[in-house]
C-alpha cells in the first residue's frame, strides 16, 4: 500500500478524540450476538479499535490489524481502558503472519481497501477462515456516492471502484452460505465522520 494510504489515516488518527467514535457498528453487535461460539475473530482495517475492543469485552478473541500506527495507539488505550488485551499487527495483509484457518470469524467493517487490492485481500482473508467459520461485513455500496455527494459528512469513498455491489462480494466470498446479505439505507451515528444516511451492504456468512 502506497505511503499516501498510510499518511491519510494517520493523519485521521492523530487528531483528538475517536474519529469514529468508540462505540461498536451496530450491525457487529447484532452479529456477534447470533454467533453461538466465540472464539478467535479478525478486525481488518481496525482503525482505532472500537470494534475489535467490544468483541474482546464480549469474550472474543481479538485479532486486528492497519497501516495506521496512530490507529494502533488509539486502540491499544482503549482497550487498556476497558481492561482487555488486543493482538494488534501494523501493515500489509500479506506481511503480518496471520495462519489459514486460524480464525473462527473475521469482521470486515468499513474496511475500505484500495481499489487495486480489495478483491486480492478478501480472498486471502477467506483462507484465514475456519470452515464453519463466519464473516460479518458492513460497507458502502456503490449507491453510496449519491448519498456523499448530499452530505460529505456520512463519509465513505469518493470512487465508485473502492465500493462494492453484492454481486462482487458474492464472488469474493464464493464457499459461503449467506445467512443474510441485503443493501439498505441506513442512518449512520459514528463519531464525526460517518454522520447521516447513507446506502451499505450488510452480510453474515458463514464458510461451507
Amino acid at each position: 500500500m502506497d505511503n499516501s494510504w498510510m499518511d491519510r489515516w494517520n493523519a485521521r488518527y492523530s487528531e483528538a478524540g475517536y474519529a469514529y467514535g468508540t462505540g461498536p457498528n451496530d450491525f457487529l453487535r447484532q452479529s456477534l450476538s447470533a454467533i453461538r461460539d466465540k472464539g478467535k475473530i479478525l478486525f481488518p482495517a481496525d482503525g482505532e479499535g472500537r470494534n475489535s475492543v467490544y468483541a474482546a469485552t464480549s469474550g472474543w478473541d481479538a485479532y486486528a490489524f492497519d497501516i495506521s500506527e496512530a490507529g494502533k495507539k488509539k486502540a491499544l488505550k482503549l482497550a487498556g481502558e476497558h481492561n482487555v488485551s488486543l493482538d494488534y499487527r501494523l501493515g500489509d495483509l500479506p506481511t503480518l503472519g496471520f495462519r489459514p484457518g486460524q480464525f473462527d470469524a473475521i469482521a470486515l467493517v468499513f474496511a475500505h481497501f484500495p481499489a487495486s487490492i480489495k478483491n486480492e485481500y478478501h480472498k486471502r482473508l477467506v483462507d484465514l477462515l475456519k470452515p464453519g467459520g463466519h464473516v460479518i461485513f458492513e460497507a458502502f455500496s456503490k449507491n453510496h456516492l449519491v448519498y456523499r455527494r448530499r452530505n460529505p459528512a456520512v463519509g465513505g469513498p469518493t470512487d465508485l471502484e473502492s465500493l462494492f455491489s453484492i454481486e462482487e462480494l458474492e464472488s469474493d466470498f464464493q464457499g459461503f452460505e449467506f445467512l443474510s446479505i441485503q443493501e439498505m439505507e441506513i442512518e449512520l451515528k459514528e463519531g464525526r465522520y460517518h454522520i447521516g444516511k447513507g446506502s451499505v451492504i450488510r452480510f453474515l456468512a458463514c464458510k461451507i
